[in-house]
């Protein structure tokens, strides 16, 4: 038998490890028997500019740790979300009055939220290896062994997978769909923009994402690669002009943008469950962006898996949470699928995009519809 260094060691020291390991520690796990590794440094992880769509679910889990309040400062609420499909008649907006809530969710920059909540633990005596590349996680039959670029190698009773990377980047899990899409992503500026309400517009090749953030809108565009490219080559004039052509006119015309960048859209999810590894956030599974689910499914992980594991840190502690995490991990991969494909095979004028337009003019006229989505995007299946 090895001698284990720690009870448990957590892979990714992004928001959904850093959540974990928070709210592990808060539950009474001996936080100096807790290691977290990520490739990171603290500074570099507080600089990532990247733009995120946070529910009121999420922003529950990161109070109870302590870090809201660093999110909060520089975050943009989203009271409203307007649903619709280009062209068509079919539309639906979600408003936080209606459940008595100050705001459906939030828009924050990714460095900021892992920034509040590295200060969060920061003072819990969590044991931290970054910059540190994990190589491979050996499983045994009394221990885990997590080894590093490094040459280190360190031993622990469990281990939990919580770097995910991006689509294209990943190892092939269970379940992987190649979407053919590109995710284009800018700041936008518009001279009609209307506060805090966010746009989730579907057209012909996919969504396309206004998510309200300072004095403009975070753009997330999902389109084919052929679009991808020709939108990425335009100058800003053309590119503006474009994306009034894609959304209309709800927020006037689109005045100025910043950088664009693109990523590889596609599913990749259920990786074969390990008896002292648990994978949670991108890790377990890489959605599509509609709905802007993924983050959110992960906290919603992260939180459940230090619910259990503060019973007991042992193996079968792990089958409860991927027994008890089944049904909104599957309803949520399941909504998020079926609408990516519906745009990314589906040639326009389809019945499946025709239905998905009347659905949405149905949800705005049933109110327990449009509850349970709301239920859904804000707190998933619980």
């Amino acid at each position: 038998m090895h001698t284990v260094d720690f009870d448990l060691i957590i892979c990714g020291g992004g928001p959904v490890g850093l959540c974990a390991a928070g709210l592990l520690a808060r539950r009474g796990l001996d936080a100096t028997r807790i290691a977290l590794v990520d490739l990171k440094t603290p500074e570099q992880a507080a600089a990532d500019p990247r733009t995120i769509a946070l529910s009121y679910g999420s922003r529950q889990i990161m109070e109870e740790l302590g870090g809201w309040n660093g999110v909060e400062k520089t975050a943009t609420a989203i009271e409203q979300i307007h649903v619709s499909r280009r062209g068509h008649f079919g539309r639906t907006l979600l408003d936080c009055k209606d459940y008595d809530l100050p705001a459906l969710g939030y828009v924050a920059r990714y460095g900021s939220v892992n920034q509040a909540l590295a200060a969060a633990t920061g003072g819990l005596g969590l044991n931290l290896f970054r910059p540190a590349e994990v190589v491979a996680l050996t499983e045994e039959d009394d221990h885990v062994a997590v080894s590093l670029q490094d040459g280190r190698v360190l031993r622990a009773t469990l281990a939990i997978q919580a770097e995910g990377g991006v689509f294209g980047e990943q190892t092939q899990k269970n379940v992987q769909r190649d979407y053919q899409q590109l995710a284009l992503i800018t700041h936008v500026h518009a001279d009609q923009a209307i506060a805090h309400r966010a746009f989730e517009r579907f057209t012909d090749e996919g969504p396309l994402a206004l998510l309200p953030q300072d004095d403009g809108y975070a753009l997330v565009w999902c389109v084919r690669p052929t679009t991808g490219e020709r939108l990425l080559a335009l100058d800003d004039g053309a590119f503006l002009a474009a994306l009034h052509q894609a959304f209309g006119g709800r927020v006037g015309r689109f005045t100025r943008t910043g950088p664009r960048h693109s990523y590889p859209l596609g599913l990749n999810a259920k990786p074969g469950q390990m008896r002292r590894v648990a994978a949670i956030g991108n890790a377990a599974q890489t959605l599509h962006p509609v709905a802007g689910q993924g983050l959110n499914l992960g906290l919603r992980d992260a939180k459940v898996l230090a619910d259990i594991l503060a019973r007991g840190l042992t193996p079968e502690a792990f089958q409860q949470f991927e027994r008890s995490r089944g049904l909104d991990r599957d309803l949520t991969i399941r909504l998020t699928d079926l609408m990516a494909r519906i745009f990314a095979s589906a040639p326009q004028g389809t019945p499946a995009q025709a239905l998905l337009g009347l659905s949405l003019g149905a949800i705005d006229l049933l109110p327990a519809a449009r509850d349970l989505l709301a239920g859904q995007m804000m707190f998933g299946r619980r």
